[in-house]
């Protein structure tokens, strides 16, 4: 069974920077492509980022340039570090593979943004 603990979200004022982590348990962790999503307040869930496991990484045009994802296999964690933050980042965020898979969803962590 697949658990996904994502962690290191808060508040914080706009320009700051987060570090967001995800722990991955049961999920062949080095065969996927590991994403981060957001869900802002009245909105759906979208794509943030995403890093394949030769290293490939894809992020969203909201995040391009403020945002880096890592992922450590060994560990089996997954990092999403994002600067300059602003307050349209504000959301909870979560882990999933890429695409997503439904029964994979954990509980995300809030990130809220101050102007």
């Amino acid at each position: 069974q697949v658990q996904l603990v994502e962690s290191g979200g808060g508040l914080v004022q706009a320009g700051g920077s987060l570090r967001l982590s995800c722990a991955a348990s049961g999920s062949r962790f080095r065969r996927n492509t590991w994403g981060w999503y957001r869900q802002a307040p009245g909105k759906q869930r979208e794509l943030v980022a995403y890093i394949a496991g030769r290293g490939v990484t894809f992020y969203a045009d909201t995040v391009k340039g403020r945002s880096t994802i890592a992922r450590d296999d060994a560990e089996e964690t997954v990092y999403l570090q994002m600067n300059s933050l602003k307050p349209e980042d504000t959301g909870v965020y979560y882990c999933n593979t890429w695409p997503s898979r439904m029964d994979f969803w954990g509980n995300g962590t809030l990130v809220t943004v101050s102007s």
